[in-house]
């Protein structure tokens, strides 16, 4: 069968158009899509052309790891989960293009493991959850951060995440004055910031001068965590030098993190509201994704496919 789905034909040419599904094997399942989010991190980097020569990476591909939607269908194996609602964290099963990460579009297949369920009540707010993960990862890996550099999405997310886990409220670093909306934390200029002594920092602003920003700040033998995904970073040796600064590089995150991400956000202690700043229609893709990337008042864009 054809589903729709968005296609980036090549470097900011971006198509909505049937794409023809690999067949079902047994273990699959089949999930209508309502809603998908647009990553301004790994998915500018493909729209752009700067996305590093990863396994799988070309073009034509379809973009796309955050996705929730309805189990129609499933083969032999899994017929027993039709009607779950579940997160879809990416698909690749397109006859004509490459599956990276392929989760924008109306009908996806993938194997019924990699379908997470999930609350039906959570709507668009259930694509958050590669997000929230993402971020769970990065304190798992580096600690709750004293400071957190960037309050969109993922910001936002980690700066939640560790007042949800009972960690003290950190300090959230942000330079746009229409992102300093607070949920149980301080979100200031990083001018209005004297302090020279955190311990843990955590970098969610995808920025390029992130470690200079980062290691003028940070205390002796300190940990500077990044959460986000980076074209190419370089820094200044000395302040780095001086501190004996420690530098983690949060990767993607595990099934840990999925579950304990989905634990906080099913008991009410991680709350979604409010991130989610704008909403078009799929049709309007070609519109949506380049607001995603260069309009400073869209935090996160998501797609709505219910009309296609």
């Amino acid at each position: 069968m054809d589903a729709m789905a968005v296609i980036l034909e090549a470097p900011e040419r971006l198509a909505l158009r049937p794409l023809a599904l690999n067949p079902m094997r047994d273990g699959d399942v089949r999930v209508e899509i309502d809603w998908s989010g647009i990553s301004s991190g790994t998915e500018k980097l493909l729209w752009t052309g700067r996305m590093p020569d990863f396994p799988g990476m070309g073009y034509p591909l379809v973009p796309g790891y955050e996705s929730v939607g309805r189990i129609v269908d499933a083969g032999a194996d899994a017929r027993a989960r039709i009607g779950e609602w579940v997160f879809v964290p990416g698909a690749n099963c397109y006859a004509e293009a490459r599956g990276l990460f392929g989760g924008t579009a109306r009908q996806v297949l993938l194997p019924s493991a990699r379908a997470i369920p999930i609350a039906e009540s959570l709507g668009r707010n259930g694509i958050l959850l590669a997000l929230a993960a993402t971020a769970h990862h990065a304190i798992a890996l580096g600690g709750v951060p004293e400071l957190v550099i960037g309050h969109g999405i993922l910001g936002s997310l980690i700066a939640r995440l560790a007042v949800a886990t009972g960690g003290d409220a950190p300090v959230v670093w942000e330079t746009n004055p229409e992102r300093r909306d607070a949920f149980g934390y301080a979100v200031i200029d990083p001018a209005d910031d004297a302090r020279r002594d955190y311990a843990v920092i955590c970098d969610a602003s995808g920025a390029a001068d992130a470690l200079d920003l980062a290691f003028a700040r940070l205390a002796k033998s300190g940990d500077v965590v990044l959460a986000g995904f980076y074209d190419r970073l370089s820094f200044a040796f000395p302040p780095a030098f001086v501190r004996e600064a420690r530098l983690r590089i949060a990767a993607e995150f595990t099934a840990d993190d999925v579950t304990a991400a989905l634990e906080l956000i099913e008991t009410g202690l991680l709350e979604l509201d409010g991130l989610i700043s704008h909403a078009r229609p799929a049709a309007e893709a070609a519109e949506a994704y380049p607001q995603a990337f260069t309009d400073p008042q869209c935090r996160k864009m998501v797609l709505d496919w219910r009309a296609i």
